[in-house]
């Protein structure tokens, strides 16, 4: 069996399949800037690329498209069949380098564009997902490389995903100051109960951000809460020493934190509470959909009782046909 070339993506692949929530955008972004960051590929790699990107550039919109085309016209490996849909030709033979076509030039009187109705602007802007969406969407980062959450933290600030409300600042500047003492006295159990009630989530949600050892959803979490920079190298160091003891690591993680925007962190802490939501229902759905079905079924089989409830019993009687 083929190795897939993005295993962390089939939930995204997944949810860009189903209606309410349009990941595809997303999704055709990330596997761009994955394909592009490695000089070469193999047949394999460059045949699932070529097959998943194929599907989705007739699906996804102008600027997205042009926004994919112009990462592959500068990339040297771009497949053929790539750069035929996205309209791009080779400069010469034996040269990869693909060159888009001549741009035509705009009208002399255009129309101006139609500006979105209050409707639109609404609707883009509060599309909140689906709780068995969030749960894929929380997975997916849980399952991703560095490189990949990277990446999908970056294009998360682009969706139109409804994003968590900000965390009160009173509330927040008390968590920050809470978790930077549990920090320093290596107090797991409080810095995750403190984690879990300033944001919102289930202790489920807060140990396995604590227990991540990426550290990229600890990042996260503080960017959530607006956690000042020093603050958040402060409880890597003391923390974490698997990573406080790597300078590499903390750099990393410390580059990514002041990258990451406040709208990415709280669509993933959205996703994060949403998908509390899809456990939950997973969990008593077929518990409740068996008992009505036992039910029915032992309510069917019962036997119907020889005398009916009010009913007046038979009067017995002797051989001679006196009572008794």
């Amino acid at each position: 069996m083929t190795k897939p070339l993005f295993p962390a993506f089939d939930g995204l692949i997944t949810l860009s399949r189903r209606e309410g929530v349009d990941i595809r955008p997303t999704l055709l972004r990330v596997l761009t800037d994955l394909y592009v960051q490695a000089k070469s590929h193999s047949g394999d790699e460059e045949r699932q690329f070529v097959e998943l990107a194929s599907r989705l550039i007739d699906q996804v919109d102008d600027a997205t498209r042009a926004a994919v085309k112009a990462r592959l016209a500068i990339y040297p490996a771009t497949p053929a069949q790539i750069m035929q849909k996205l309209g791009l030709l080779p400069a010469d033979e034996g040269r990869r380098i693909p060159l888009a076509r001549e741009i035509p030039a705009p009208p002399a009187a255009s129309a101006p564009p139609r500006l979105p109705t209050d409707a639109e602007l609404r609707m883009s802007a509060n599309m909140a997902m689906q709780p068995k969406d969030a749960a894929e969407i929380h997975d997916m980062f849980f399952r991703a490389t560095a490189s990949e959450r990277a990446l999908i933290l970056h294009n998360l600030a682009q969706t139109p995903l409804k994003a968590a409300p900000r965390i009160p600042t009173a509330r927040a500047t008390r968590a920050i100051q809470t978790l930077e003492w549990a920090a320093y006295a290596e107090d797991t159990e409080s810095f995750t109960l403190e984690l879990g009630e300033s944001l919102i989530l289930p202790s489920r949600v807060a140990a396995q951000i604590v227990d991540d050892a990426g550290g990229e959803a600890l990042a996260v979490a503080a960017r959530a809460l607006d956690m000042p920079s020093p603050n958040f190298q402060r409880i890597l160091l003391f923390f974490k020493p698997e990573i406080g003891t790597s300078v590499n690591t903390v750099y990393r993680l410390s580059r990514l934190y002041d990258r990451l925007s406040d709208r990415s962190a709280l669509v993933m802490l959205a996703a994060w509470r949403g998908s509390t939501l899809a456990v939950t229902r997973a969990k008593y759905q077929s518990s409740l959909y068996d008992g009505e079905r036992q039910r029915a079924r032992s309510g069917a089989s019962q036997p119907r009782p020889a005398v009916q409830p009010g009913a007046i019993p038979p009067m017995r009687t002797g051989t001679g046909g006196s009572e008794r």
